[in-house]
């Protein structure tokens, strides 16, 4: 890094910020203007790559090529107008356009090595006086108003190390806070909702808080009905007491510039006009009311239930702003129209609420090639769906679907990994409200859970070197969520499939007879069968979990289901029945998922998942589920460190193959898993972060397994048995893809007698990947959480 540095230049190696007790460590080290390169053994790839990647870059070559594209450029939009609106000239200023875009990039970041890495932070003196006045004005705006700042630099070997020397010294404590206002109403509500008040007596002062205030503020008023009150209107006055290190905070409400006071506006009319997507039909207007409603279409075709159902809004009450947003939400979210806007027009302390509209696309074809990574194997798919919208003129929207593609598959007959094929089609009607047994008069009840009832018929077809497995699946389900998509459900209320396996490979048929042979009926999973089932879920998503960005989030998913439920009201035989050749299944199945994203920087967050699941099999199903409702641990997305589908259950020392003592050749469902996955992932430069990760779960029968000794769960061992993996990751994050590398390492093995499960010590310096099987190599699509 500090190679071929000019006599005066430094490298910046090292930031301290010292002396901090009470203030944001966090937050003053995001104040600053310079962070050293990361390194890694001392060196930087980053560096490593731009310097490359420079030795290649002659700027004077691609600003010589910027001349001559902006020269074309010119010359043919020096045209005539006529000649302009040719198609072959249209596309040519669009070609020219985008290249020069690429060249200015180029010439401002250098080539894409250079963009990869990034160049070396030399020591900047005046950036280093930056850094000290920023993190100076952030403590004088967080309390800290005696704070003092200062820096030293030390400097050998061409590596620059700063030294931050804060002084906080004791902080403004927030002694009282009152509000002055001549306005009644208004200060009965601002008391009312006290309690939500980000300005606490006894608290630090904050200025960020008193920003937050004002904007709660304005959003409580315009929610009860004050439509021109702003915060411009709330003032703050900080009288400040040096001795006691306190502040009286006065919370004045001004008066408007253009009344006497602040009034409550209350909507006289509400109107909603669907305009024509072309002027073919601009002379066409159908008028109709609803519901207090005005509403304008330019066809016959759309309802005016379904839209008011999704209008919060209401006529003769006063505004909110809340009303107005979620309107605006709900209407969109039919995918009906291109845009919706709501205006308002005053008159007096009287709205008119006007809502316009233009109608979708009735038609939409979408086509998808792409790929998925699964078990290291890319597989390659096209989907194609067709969507009408407005099917039966109140909203609905027919699909049709098709996927065909390839995915990495682990073999359960240990062929190692292949690529099945699978085929998809499913036709489906989406309504925009509940249908039975729901009355029409809940349509507008309901209307602002944006509730929805699909009905589904699909087909799939799943064909892999073990079986060939075909269904026929119909499904009625409901969905609605509430305000924000905070908490989303769905109840699958019917959901029924034929299913059967027309091909059974003779070594994977052998491996179910012997399982059968030793009490494990899991060959009736492979029987023909119809299975119904009842399922429902819900989603609780706190601060948009999976928008990654600087604040944490969490999501948990809870999942119920019941099969074969009506099968308690008939005379059905069981599963072990002599000469059964149609299976029937009854079970019970619960899901909980929470995962977490804790960032603690901005280049540094932590994230965790724990997932615990449980099924049971009772009745007609003597025993035995349908395969696809087991539960199975380890791969990308589960326990890193253990093939897909092959940790488990319990102690159970499965059968291995030819590849060593890892080399788990068979697939191992379970009726109980316990997941947990914890992961830190740091930012190294450009698009690529690392994360360090360590794994722990393992899956269980309920019950004894005579074909798979330890499989059972039991209460007094099963913490023994927690399989534990760890290991290292690459991500390359390009914002609309993120392409994972992870190597993850058995550090616990439940597979192995007592005393002889920890095997991280099989790791040395002359075998770094421990015993052969021992470290497995995951590469994937998206987190794995």
């Amino acid at each position: 890094m500090t190679r071929n540095l000019e006599e005066s230049a430094y490298v910046v190696y090292d930031n301290k910020l010292v002396g901090i007790n009470k203030a944001d460590a966090g937050a003053l080290q995001q104040l600053l203007e310079q962070e050293p390169n990361t390194r890694i053994l001392g060196n930087s790839p980053g560096v490593i790559l731009y310097r490359l990647g420079n030795q290649f870059y002659d700027s004077s070559k691609f600003a010589a090529k910027q001349k001559k594209v902006v020269d074309q450029l010119n010359a043919l939009q020096s045209n005539k107008e006529a000649e302009l609106n040719e198609l072959s000239n249209k596309r040519k200023v669009e070609y020219l356009k985008i290249k020069l875009e690429s060249l200015d990039k180029i010439l401002e970041y250098g080539n894409a090595l250079m963009r990869t890495g990034n160049p070396v932070v030399l020591l900047d003196s005046n950036l280093v006086e930056k850094s000290r006045k920023n993190m100076k004005g952030y403590l004088v705006n967080h309390g800290f108003f005696d704070a003092e700042v200062d820096y030293s630099i030390s400097t050998r070997n061409k590596k620059a190390s700063i030294s931050y020397q804060i002084k906080e010294n004791n902080p403004y404590i927030l002694d009282s806070i009152y509000t002055r206002i001549d306005n009644s109403e208004i200060q009965g509500l601002i008391s009312n909702f006290s309690s939500n008040s980000f300005l606490k007596k006894g608290q630090i002062y904050n200025q960020d808080n008193i920003t937050e205030e004002r904007n709660r503020l304005e959003d409580l008023l315009k929610n009860k009905g004050y439509y021109m009150f702003s915060k411009s209107y709330v003032n703050f006055i900080a009288y400040q007491d040096t001795a006691a290190k306190s502040i009286r905070l006065e919370q004045v409400i001004q008066k408007p510039t253009f009344a006497e006071s602040h009034e409550v506006y209350t909507l006289d009319s509400i109107g909603l006009r669907i305009n024509p997507p072309s002027n073919e039909f601009a002379d066409r207007q159908i008028q109709t009311q609803y519901q207090g409603i005005d509403f304008s279409f330019y066809r016959d075709r759309y309802s005016a239930k379904i839209l008011a159902s999704r209008i919060q809004m209401q006529k003769g009450k006063p505004y909110s702003r809340t009303e107005a947003l979620e309107t605006q939400r709900l209407i969109n979210s039919l995918d009906l129209f291109r845009f919706v806007n709501i205006t308002f027009d005053t008159l007096g302390t009287s709205l008119t609420a006007n809502i316009y509209t233009q109608p979708n696309q009735k038609y939409q074809l979408t086509n998808q090639l792409g790929m998925t990574i699964t078990e290291q194997l890319p597989g390659p798919f096209f989907s194609t769906a067709l969507r009408n919208r407005n099917f039966f003129r109140a909203g609905e929207l027919l699909e049709l679907n098709f996927r065909a593609g390839l995915e990495g598959v682990a073999s359960a007959t240990g062929q190692g990994v292949y690529q099945s094929s699978e085929i998809n089609t499913s036709l489906s009607v989406i309504f925009p409200r509940f249908l039975f047994p729901f009355t029409p008069k809940t349509l507008q009840q309901f209307g602002k859970y944006n509730p929805s009832t699909r009905i589904q018929f699909g087909y799939l077809s799943t064909n892999r070197p073990e079986y060939k497995r075909n269904a026929i699946n119909g499904q009625l389900g409901y969905t609605w969520a509430t305000r924000n998509n905070r908490q989303s459900f769905t109840i699958n209320a019917a959901d029924i499939s034929y299913i059967r396996t027309p091909f059974i490979q003779d070594e994977f048929l052998s491996i179910l007879e012997n399982l059968q042979s030793d009490g494990n009926n899991l060959i009736w999973s492979f029987l023909p069968s119809l299975i119904s089932s009842f399922s429902g879920q819900t989603l609780i998503n706190f601060n948009r979990y999976g928008n990654f960005s600087a604040r944490k989030a969490s999501l948990l998913r809870i999942f119920g289901e019941s099969g074969g439920t009506t099968l308690n009201f008939t005379n059905v035989r069981r599963n072990d029945s002599p000469e059964i050749d149609y299976a029937n299944f009854q079970w019970l199945k619960g899901q909980v998922d929470f995962r977490r994203y804790y960032p603690i920087s901005k280049k540094q967050t932590l994230a965790y998942r724990l997932n615990f699941g449980i099924t049971r099999p009772y009745g007609v199903s003597a025993g035995i589920l349908p395969y696809e409702k087991y539960f199975f641990a380890g791969g990308g997305t589960s326990i890193r460190a253990w093939q897909a589908r092959r940790l488990g259950p319990g102690s159970y020392t499965p059968v291995t193959g030819p590849g060593g003592s890892y080399d788990y050749r068979n697939e191992q469902p379970a009726e109980m898993i316990l997941e947990s996955m914890f992961e830190y992932r740091r930012k190294l430069f450009s698009y690529f972060d690392m994360a360090v990760f360590l794994d722990a779960g393992n899956s269980w029968m309920i019950g004894r397994d005579a074909a798979r000794p330890g499989a059972d769960f039991r209460y007094d061992r099963f913490y023994k048995e927690i399989a534990v993996g760890t290991g290292v990751g690459l991500r390359m994050d390009f914002d609309f893809l993120v392409i994972r590398l992870d190597l993850a390492t058995k550090a616990l093995d439940p597979a192995r007698q007592e005393g002889q499960r920890w095997i991280l010590d099989n790791i040395r310096l002359n075998r770094p990947f421990g015993e052969r099987g021992q470290t497995v190599f995951n590469f994937g699509i998206g987190y794995p959480f």
